[in-house]
């Protein structure tokens, strides 16, 4: 599994208890718990901060976690208070680059280009939903980028299927749909087009999950930059942005956020930053957003 590649030359650019019958305090420890997991998912506080065991958080399975944007993902759903199930080509590799110690992070052997059934048993049957961050690295093979962006994201998807996963994210591109954009002579276009035809492969790779029947979010990012966040994110409707860029770290946040707004499901969202752009809050964002 590959590291994901961006579009670097775009410019502008988470009580105490008293004695009472069996039947109240189960209802009670169950209230309790119900709690405690939505204070780690969803930022809620809840009196005492008990330290919440690896089952009571929700598992995302993260493709292409060693990647420059797959790392952040990772860090930030553990901030999150998620636990983490890091797909990898290179477990050693994953160890020096992923945080270590971390009772939360499980790393696993995990080739989207060896089809869905291995697939199937790295991602098991605890993960809640998957986020796919993967993209080919470049090399004489041109057809790597349909095994990866088309293919990869093929098998992630029938292996959710599979194992009845109903939540995937995609990290995909803006210009995937260019042509039909009318910039089919955007410089960033043809020379990624150039590269095995990059974006018509994750183009169509998003076609399929939209297919799927799976409930989906596809993150369009401009260019990706690996310096912090300068400005505030812009969301618009899918095919709509052409230049622009945005730091990895926001790219993150989005898919991140994306887990805890149902306003984000069944839709293609488009980012950029902007540092005449307002603050928006993400419920703001996704909502903005259209459903297709």
């Amino acid at each position: 599994m590959a590291t994901a590649t961006g579009l670097f030359f775009l410019r502008t650019s988470a009580f105490s208890f008293t004695s009472k019958p069996q039947h109240v305090t189960l209802f009670d420890n169950k209230i309790h718990s119900f709690r405690l997991r939505a204070a780690n998912v969803e930022g809620s506080e809840v009196e005492g901060k008990e330290e919440v065991g690896i089952s009571e958080k929700r598992k995302i399975f993260v493709a292409g976690a060693t990647g420059s944007t797959g790392k952040r993902i990772v860090e930030q759903l553990l901030a999150k208070g998620f636990a983490v199930k890091a797909g990898v080509l290179d477990i050693d590799k994953a160890k020096s680059t992923l945080p270590g110690q971390n009772p939360h992070l499980q790393i696993v052997k995990a080739d989207v280009t060896e089809g869905s059934a291995r697939l199937t048993d790295a991602i098991g049957n605890d993960s809640d939903a998957v986020i796919c961050a993967t993209g080919f690295r470049r090399s004489l093979d041109f057809l790597a980028p349909w095994k990866v962006d088309n293919f990869g994201t093929v098998n992630l998807v029938e292996a959710c299927r599979t194992l009845g996963v109903k939540r995937f994210l995609l990290i995909s591109s803006i210009l995937v749909n260019g042509a039909a954009m009318g910039q089919l002579l955007n410089p960033a276009y043809v020379f990624l087009n150039v590269l095995g035809l990059t974006l018509i492969a994750k183009l169509q790779a998003e076609q399929y999950i939209r297919k799927s029947g799976i409930n989906y979010t596809i993150i369009r990012p401009g260019g990706l930059r690996n310096d912090p966040p300068q400005g505030n994110i812009i969301m618009e409707q899918e095919d709509t942005l052409y230049e622009g860029s945005i730091s990895r770290d926001q790219v993150a946040e989005v898919a991140v956020e994306a887990l805890l707004y149902p306003e984000s499901h069944y839709k293609v969202v488009e980012i950029v930053a902007r540092t005449d752009a307002p603050k928006r809050s993400f419920k703001e964002l996704f909502g903005s957003i259209k459903q297709h």
